[in-house]
């Protein structure tokens, strides 16, 4: 099974192919997803990247994190699995009235 990895502080510039081209030259790349908003379809400067293995995962954590990339030094570890959020109702607001009966 793959190891999924955080990228940070990347260009806005910087796109899902450079990035995949750049991580494929330490390994194989399983995928690769940059992370836009949702209205301007702008990039958030982050991502993830998946590798094949651990090792190449390991791999280039060291050889990438730190490295500037499109004029930024970008941050790449290990990604975190995604905590749950809060959901929102009422365009945004919570509900805090509670109602008896």
């Amino acid at each position: 099974m793959g190891t999924k990895l955080y990228i940070g502080n990347l260009a806005f510039s910087s796109t899902e192919d450079s990035i995949k081209n750049l991580f494929s030259q330490h390994g194989s790349v399983v995928s690769c997803q940059l992370i836009t908003d949702r209205e301007t379809g702008r990039s958030k400067g982050f991502g993830f990247v998946e590798m094949a293995s651990t090792e190449e995962a390991q791999n280039v954590i060291s050889t990438l994190d730190g490295r500037e990339v499109d004029g930024r030094q970008i941050k790449v570890n290990e990604a975190r699995p995604k905590e749950n959020r809060e959901t929102r109702s009422n365009n945004g607001f919570r509900n805090s009235f509670s109602r008896s009966y």
